[in-house]
């Protein structure tokens, strides 16, 4: 570890077989939690302070994680009811990881997940409808939480599928059409995006993207941006 607390060994963890935590992002809470929460001071200057800082972390994570998914789901849907509903979850939660140590561990995290979920879903819902997934003759196992392990699914329209949940660890999406497809959650590790288009898939994050192998004709998400390894 550097002087200023970043990995020394980062770059060349990747090359040498070891990506696990090279696809992890915190979603912003770290410099929250350090600058913010703790007013910048470090665990190591103030050893007290540490387990409290870890817990606050862990929580501010989850928080910053539903507030990512609130800000797509506000964006995409077409119902100003569920906009608004968006907005004030985003607010309360947004004002929730901004408190002192003691207001965040009070959070009632497993609730908030409820409350997001569903808005989530309904979003996810509205949106895919639209491509009519169910009259695309996809095989039966395009279904959330589906095991799609090393799939071959190729230069394959998949627009509109809830993949959800899904294992997609190894599968082949090169050259596919993944608009208005749900990845909330979805394992894309080793997944092959080459030249797949995910430009307005639904619920994708950073990690999930940094898990997954793919080239310069991958079109992401304008919030996302292309790894370092493709």
């Amino acid at each position: 570890m550097a002087d200023d607390f970043s990995c020394t060994i980062h770059q060349r963890l990747r090359p040498r077989g070891f990506s696990g935590c090279t696809v992890f992002d915190c979603f912003g809470a770290g410099q929250v939690v350090s600058q913010h929460t703790f007013s910048g001071t470090s665990w190591t200057q103030d050893p007290s302070s540490k387990s409290s800082m870890f817990a606050v972390f862990k929580v501010v994570r989850q928080l910053h994680e539903m507030l990512w998914y609130l800000a797509e789901a506000r964006e995409r849907t077409f119902d100003p009811e569920l906009a608004a509903a968006a907005d004030q979850l985003s607010g309360g939660i947004a004002a929730t990881a901004r408190g002192d140590a003691s207001t965040v561990l009070a959070a009632d995290v497993e609730t908030l997940h409820g409350e997001v979920r569903a808005l989530l879903m309904e979003v996810s819902e509205e949106t895919r409808a639209s491509y009519r997934a169910e009259d695309q003759n996809l095989d039966g196992g395009f279904q959330p939480g589906a095991d799609l392990m090393g799939a071959r699914l190729a230069n394959r329209r998949l627009c509109g599928s809830d993949l959800r949940g899904a294992y997609l660890i190894g599968a082949n999406l090169s050259g596919s059409d993944l608009i208005a497809v749900d990845l909330l959650g979805a394992d894309l590790r080793g997944a092959q995006l080459h030249g797949a288009d995910l430009s307005k898939a639904l619920y994708l994050t950073q990690p999930q993207i940094n898990a997954a192998e793919g080239d310069p004709k991958t079109l992401l998400p304008p919030r996302l941006t292309k790894p370092d390894h493709w």
